[in-house]
């Protein structure tokens, strides 16, 4: 019994080809498919491509949806009750962490400013924070979370886990309200679901301490974009944003001009070896598929 998967890349064909049982067939986005899709259960999407939920029409035999990415809010709820939706979790909460830690690192100790001072060609020296001591609350606590929680550590920083509900080591989302004025940075890395859009909205930021930091490496619509304005344009909070709402920020937008804010364009899991890394997590989850067993990845509900 052969399992037929459509990739979009080479890697795919490489890491997937390999595997007892899997048929790997290329296909192109916005290109008529090959053959082989007739017989395909399995699509693996492209990274952040253009919609391709309108494939699934066009394969009669598909099971399962197995995704290169963690974020699956373009997905969830446009599949057939049969067709499953896997996510790759766990591949992508390193690259990510490492853009949070950069971020703050960037913040405290005033790169940005050091950077422009050296374009000007002048010797500003001054006392910059620092990440050691500071309390950071980190809102969503699965493998990115975790991931960023260890480095923070590493860097002498407090750091306070939260969830939907609270379990060893991770207090629940309930107690958020009493915890953001005791933090000095909020880091948001929670999947965006109706339950999480807007929840950063104006009472949420005031609820944050004069000079904290917020940044968000989860989707933009968690962030009330005109809330985090405010703020920031009356110079009372900082933050990092490597996601937006709206996303891609067009021209003139006044986020791109706003004080207190560092902004990179969607970019924390986009390093080297990032499709490496996907491909692992995604050949476990076919593996498993082509066995007969579920995927572990499977999102269920909103996540």
């Amino acid at each position: 019994m052969t399992t037929t998967v459509l990739v979009p890349d080479e890697q795919g064909l490489v890491t997937l080809g390999a595997l007892d049982g899997v048929r790997a067939v290329r296909y192109a986005a916005g290109a008529d498919l090959p053959p082989e899709a007739a017989d395909a259960e399995v699509l693996v999407p492209d990274f952040l491509a253009a919609d391709q939920a309108a494939l699934v029409a066009a394969l009669p035999r598909l099971k399962l949806v197995q995704l290169l990415t963690t974020g699956a809010d373009a997905w969830i709820g446009r599949l057939p009750d049969h067709v499953m939706l896997s996510t790759c979790r766990g591949a992508h909460g390193g690259s990510s962490a490492e853009w949070v830690v950069g971020a703050l690192l960037t913040v405290y100790r005033d790169l940005v400013g050091f950077a422009d001072a050296q374009r000007a060609g002048r010797w500003t020296t001054h006392v910059t924070e620092t990440l050691q001591g500071k309390r950071v609350l980190v809102v969503g606590a699965g493998d990115l979370g975790r991931q960023l929680e260890r480095r923070l550590l590493a860097f002498d920083a407090e750091v306070t886990l939260v969830a939907t509900s609270a379990r060893p080591g991770v207090r629940a989302l309930a107690e958020l309200p009493a915890l953001l004025p005791e933090h000095d940075a909020v880091v948001l890395v929670v999947p965006h679901t109706p339950a999480t859009r807007g929840m950063v909205d104006a009472g949420f930021l005031a609820r944050m301490p004069d000079g904290a930091v917020l940044v968000n490496v989860a989707r933009g619509p968690v962030v009330d974009t005109g809330a985090l304005l405010a703020e920031l344009t009356s110079g009372r909070l900082r933050a990092a944003l490597d996601v937006t709402d709206p996303e891609p920020l067009p021209e003139g937008h006044p986020l791109w001009s706003a004080p207190g804010l560092l902004l990179t364009p969607h970019v924390a899991g986009s390093c080297t070896g990032h499709r490496e890394r996907a491909y692992r997590v995604v050949a476990e989850q076919v593996a498993r598929f082509a066995a007969g067993d579920k995927p572990q990845n499977l999102v269920q509900g909103d996540y």
